[in-house]
């Protein structure tokens, strides 16, 4: 049970990294994608998020107590939200340069709190 749950938590973190890139990274390399046009930047990002599906499909199954897993589908959605928040915080720090600010830690410390109460019994 440990194994499926640490791989369900490895996968939705490739997931997201190719999901961050897929919806964002457009913004962030923009000066690398300008002369493509957008139909050529939609398509990449499509390409990148059928990436996302890769990880993110297999790590549902995987993790669902339907198929044997640890977790309940709530578990999987609360999980999914804090790691892409987290993948995104990373994503923001590197390529944007933005750093938190005392909002995102008081909404990071709801995220904790819903964690708590979706796992509690």
């Amino acid at each position: 049970m440990l194994v499926r749950g640490i791989s369900t938590v490895a996968l939705l973190v490739c997931s997201n990294i190719f999901m961050t890139l897929a919806w964002y990274g457009h913004i962030a390399f923009k000066s690398k994608l300008e002369r493509y046009g957008m139909l050529a930047i939609i398509l990449v990002s499509w390409g990148v998020a059928l990436l996302e599906y890769c990880f993110q499909v297999p790590a549902n199954r995987i993790g669902s107590a339907e198929f044997g897993g640890p977790f309940t589908l709530w578990h999987l959605k609360v999980i999914q939200e804090v790691v892409s928040l987290v993948v995104f915080s990373l994503f923001m720090a590197i390529f944007m340069h933005e750093g938190l600010k005392w909002n995102h830690y008081i909404g990071f410390l709801c995220l904790v709190l819903a964690v708590y109460f979706i796992f509690r019994k």
